[in-house]
């Protein structure tokens, strides 16, 4: 229904406000930029069409307002919210960060909202299939939702004419989108409140005016029994449930008067204690994140284990690896969204590579729990956390070296408890089974996360599975994976681990071999694990191995180092059929040419870009030489390579054979040249022999003498033909012998603008005294900038006039950096 309240509004505004005839990609930059100019419309939240956020000066910048698909057209209002209902479900967005207050739907006509808690029961539908296409508007999933929430709908939600009701949809977007702040809180549950309480610790914890050390020492009160407090209050902080005796009776804490009493019967004192709270604004802001108290079915299950709150001395041990507790809780929180809510109950969990435990932190039922680890030293540091209440069993916790000893019983003289065996060799209890681990990530010869350096080709487990997963067998993690696929079969793994076993080539016999379907996955970056200063991403996995699937690629989720949800990232194996971007490039070696340089090629990955560079000699490092009849394709493959800048999360990504297109697209290429010519790693330097890339003719640059080399120059003005290679010429499709006459290059616009930004950088080198005239863009930088002690070139230059040129350039090559981005993925160099 339409609120009769906003209807009073309706005025005459404008038909320019309706978006008809253009591309919904176009609409929603239009609906951001005309109604939510105010606020931060610039995050992708997963697959969901269109986010709002406060501003980014707002304390609350994180919180979103608003999440609403986009359709072009006059659509349905209800199958616009199915849809975003299902494309929300489908993510569980909801687990991973704060939902809105709102839901919206749009399209050309109108903007429709929905307050998120009318709905947000549907997202706990049993047994239904969230994996659908949300797209489908014919599944049986999506007409169950369109059922389920059609009379809701009717009952809740406001809809608005951009022409007739613009003032009264800007009246409730100013009213209601600006202050969701307020109505957004997260419901705290079994699975969240210890997360919560950890991010409590940081924030209210130290507002707290109270001894700490003293409340330990002399009355056993602890930190988290003030969190305690806080939950079971409602969001007006007041106690409405002090009637319940049985929740009061188990708090040590209570919350009363904006502040904390700790009853006389809790200390044996003769007075109640009363601790305030320093600054409450901060405490306020805390908890309009999140809906207190939480459910009722869930209040003795949070007062039960209380021990789990007790804060642990987890410290990273020698040999040890730890998981950042962040990412701990995210894990956990990813295997409840595929298991289901009670997971910990009805599976058990075995930690095949625990070191000191702290994996299992924040899980609950202890009898269900397992952990071993190589060394004795860890098996007894878990121990004593037990004596400090971890939930774990003593008989639980065992010694097992995983990628060596054999599972055979205790009781038959073996390592495996019991209890553990007889779960691992019974076929349907198996099933019940989740293999969670983070296990080391050193390959053969040692590497960052290394755990016993250089041992991996000594295990039994390597030595077994060598000839089935190839190059592989030399990484551990993947020696802990095949042996789990293998050997316990049909379970249910949850693993960190960087990327290699999902993209590289080294990994397609693994792949091969290696056949559980990837069920749920996200990224982190590298360096938020200690002892790690690595740029990549390592990824957590939800794999079923009872589903017997060959991966191909999966949409992962991405977080920042703080654990903010940032986007979702296309995970792709190798294809070997396919290949990749150095298979692509040995159709162009020239050994017989005439050399005008050389280009160093490593592998096809980001990680390795900063080794792709142009030098004048040939060191004889992964290099092919450069000629004039594969100058072309030599600055394509470079271009590909270093227009994306390299980032953690694209780090593994590999370059590929690409589509035959880009042989039809002389912008493309030509830009590929531009780009070669004037970009930092291209290290031709006139040191070391004739200099043939300048791309200025003498009187463009003023220069004061004769260039030794104008190959460059008559290369574009089509003075110089490639010698007929085993493949079309470049510029049109002619048969390979056919000779025929170029013509001058014609330079894109964003390609002239960098000729023009390099054109006024040479005029300045040349002005200089002494300087040498047949000079290359490394050589001019040099000049400027200078080594350092270490013989490296320094960042900066002195010269302030060249600071500025080369600020510029940099700027005309960063535009022309993102037109030749859209040619990478169009002809398929990347996915």
């Amino acid at each position: 229904m339409v609120n009769d309240y906003f209807r009073i509004f309706a005025a005459s505004i404008a038909s320019t406000m309706i978006y008809n005839d253009i591309r919904e990609e176009e609409l929603k930059n239009k609906v951001a930029k005309d109604w939510f100019g105010e606020f931060d419309t610039s995050r992708i939240i997963g697959n969901i069409d269109f986010s709002v956020f406060p501003n980014k000066d707002d304390i609350f910048h994180n919180i979103p307002l608003l999440w609403a698909e986009a359709k072009t057209g006059n659509y349905d209002t209800v199958t616009m919210f199915v849809q975003l209902i299902l494309t929300i479900g489908k993510a569980r967005t909801f687990t991973r960060m704060l939902p809105p207050a709102f839901l919206g739907a749009f399209d050309y006509q109108k903007f429709a909202f929905v307050p998120y808690n009318a709905i947000e029961d549907i997202f706990s539908i049993n047994d239904f299939n969230w994996k659908v296409t949300p797209s489908n508007h014919e599944s049986k999933e999506f007409l169950l939702v369109k059922e389920r929430i059609e009379s809701i709908l009717a009952e809740n939600t406001f809809v608005f004419s951009y022409e007739k009701d613009a003032e009264a949809l800007r009246f409730f977007i100013s009213h209601n989108i600006a202050k969701a702040t307020d109505k957004a809180r997260q419901t705290i549950n079994k699975n969240n409140f210890l997360p919560i309480y950890l991010r409590w610790l940081e924030v209210i914890k130290p507002i707290i005016s109270v001894d700490w050390d003293r409340l330990k020492r002399e009355f056993n009160i602890l930190d988290c029994d003030f969190y305690l407090a806080d939950l079971f209050v409602d969001d007006k902080d007041t106690d409405d449930i002090a009637d319940d005796t049985a929740i009061y009776a188990n708090l040590f804490v209570q919350f009363e008067n904006q502040g904390y009493k700790i009853p006389r019967e809790n200390t044996g004192l003769i007075f109640d204690s009363i601790v305030s709270i320093k600054q409450k604004d901060v405490y306020k802001n805390f908890w309009r994140l999140y809906k207190r108290p939480p459910h009722s079915a869930y209040h003795d299950y949070i007062i039960e284990r209380r021990e789990l709150l007790v804060p642990q001395d987890i410290r990273e041990r020698k040999g040890a690896f730890f998981t950042p507790r962040q990412w701990v809780s995210l894990s956990q929180q990813y295997l409840a969204d595929y298991l289901g809510e009670d997971w910990q109950e009805e599976y058990h969990v075995w930690d095949c590579a625990a070191g000191t435990g702290n994996l299992l932190t924040g899980l609950t039922n202890k009898y269900n729990l397992w952990a071993s680890t190589l060394d004795q030293a860890d098996v007894n540091v878990m121990q004593e956390r037990i004596a400090h209440g971890a939930m774990l069993l003593n008989s639980h916790i065992f010694q097992f070296d995983f990628l060596n000893d054999d599972f055979i019983p205790q009781s038959k003289g073996g390592k495996l408890p019991d209890g553990l065996y007889d779960i691992i060799s019974n076929e349907e209890k198996r099933k019940k089974l989740v293999i969670y681990i983070n296990p080391p990530y050193a390959e053969a010869g040692g590497g960052v996360g290394k755990h016993k350096a250089g041992v991996s080709t000594t295990h039994s487990v390597y030595k077994k599975y060598k000839d089935h997963i190839k190059k592989a067998a030399n990484e551990l993690f993947a020696q802990f994976l095949i042996r789990i696929y293998k050997e316990i079969p049909d379970c249910k793994i949850g693993s960190f681990s960087k990327l290699k076993h999902l993209q590289a080539p080294n990994f397609v016999d693994f792949r091969s071999e290696y056949q559980a379907k990837l069920q749920r996955l996200f990224l982190m970056p590298a360096n938020t694990f200690d002892n790690v200063t690595g740029n990549f991403p390592i990824s957590f996995q939800v794999w079923d191995c009872n589903i017997k699937e060959e991966f191909k690629t999966f949409m992962a989720d991405a977080y920042d180092k703080k654990g903010k949800l940032l986007t979702e990232k296309k995970i792709s194996a190798y294809n070997k059929e396919r290949g990749v971007i150095n298979d692509w490039l040995r159709n162009f070696y020239d050994k017989k040419g005439e050399q005008i340089g050389i280009i160093h090629n490593n592998k096809n990955d980001f990680q390795h870009n900063n080794q792709v560079r142009i030098t004048t000699e040939d060191i004889k490092d992964h290099t092919n030489i450069i000629t004039k009849n594969n100058l072309i394709q030599m600055c394509i493959y470079f271009a590909v390579r270093h227009c994306i800048p390299a980032t953690w999360l694209n780090d593994r990504d590999q370059f590929l054979f690409p589509k035959e297109d880009w042989l039809y697209d002389r912008e493309f290429q030509t830009d590929c040249l531009a780009f070669t010519l004037f970009h930092s790693q291209n290290r031709i330097t006139a040191q070391e022999g004739i200099n043939h890339w300048i791309p200025f003719t003498e009187q463009e640059v003023d220069a004061p003498d004769n260039f030794s080399s104008h190959f460059m120059t008559d290369y574009i003005a089509g003075k110089v033909s490639p010698s007929p290679l085993s493949h079309p010429d470049l510029f049109r499709v002619c048969e390979p012998t056919e000779v025929y006459q170029r013509s001058p290059i014609v330079f894109s616009a964003e390609a002239q603008a960098v000729f023009a930004a390099g054109r006024a950088l040479w005029r300045y080198y040349l002005a200089q005294p002494k300087v040498n005239v047949n000079g290359s863009l490394y050589d001019i930088r040099l000049h400027f900038q200078g080594k350092n002690a270490q013989e490296k070139m320094n960042s900066k230059s002195e010269d302030t006039q060249y600071n500025q040129l080369t600020d510029t350039l940099r700027k005309a090559m960063e535009v022309l950096a993102r037109k030749l981005e859209e040619g990478v993925y169009a002809y398929g160099f990347l996915e």
